[in-house]
């Protein structure tokens, strides 16, 4: 494990109510893998510390995988009638990751419904780090995921709240844009039209060698520009 490099903490705590298939979207199968399984597979493959920030519900499902000290679960909130409520948000589980990581060079926020992300996508966003505050994914100059934090932000980091995540942060501090060609970094699955996108992309058998184009090109993607972390 390289110690220089940053943590990844991936995002695995939001209750998905957009997506109406059976299950949870995070356990729904790709090919030979889930969605969850791919997404912690290229966490792990950075050879740094990988913690997933989720619920009650998927700890389980993640303890399969991550060791059960690095898994952070968040209490699902309450509203006054005893029932649940919307739950803690993006900004809340951020906090949560990067507080259980204090110790990190730098942190790279994943959110667990980005089964397309490649490695080298991480690995450019965390060499980013290494010049700048704030690094961020981008492909044809659409932001995505993952973005990254110097360890210089952990207290602002922690004290995120809500469901606006670290935008602000982003708004505040210098932040570095690295170009990819890598579509993954702006896919995400809330939707079961998002999984059958996904599920379509990772069957082409047309190689890209062969096609000339980038992997994930040769299919049209409704790819959504995703909300800074």
């Amino acid at each position: 494990m390289d110690k220089r490099r940053p943590a990844v903490v991936v995002l695995a705590a939001g209750r998905g109510h957009r997506f109406a298939g059976t299950g949870h979207k995070l356990t729904q199968s790709l090919g030979d893998s889930t969605v969850i399984e791919r997404v912690l597979g290229t966490a792990i493959g950075m050879q740094s510390r990988v913690v997933v920030v989720t619920s009650v519900d998927l700890a389980d499902v993640v303890t399969q995988h991550i060791a059960a000290r690095d898994v952070v679960l968040l209490p699902e909130a309450q509203s006054p009638s005893g029932e649940s409520a919307n739950g803690p948000g993006m900004g809340d589980s951020i906090a949560a990751g990067v507080a259980a990581t204090g110790d990190a060079d730098g942190w790279l926020i994943l959110p667990a419904d980005m089964p397309l992300v490649r490695l080298s996508s991480l690995h450019a966003v965390a060499d980013a780090l290494l010049h700048h505050p704030i690094a961020y994914a981008q492909h044809r100059g659409r932001q995505g995921h993952p973005v990254g934090f110097g360890t210089e932000l952990y207290s602002e980091l922690t004290a995120l709240r809500g469901d606006l995540g670290a935008r602000r942060l982003l708004a505040r501090y210098p932040a570095q844009a690295v170009e990819l060609d890598d579509p993954g970094v702006l896919l995400d699955i809330d939707t079961l039209d998002d999984l059958t996108r996904v599920r379509a992309l990772l069957s082409e058998q047309v190689p890209a060698a062969e096609s000339g184009h980038s992997e994930f090109e040769t299919l049209p993607v409704a790819a959504r520009t995703i909300s800074a972390a």
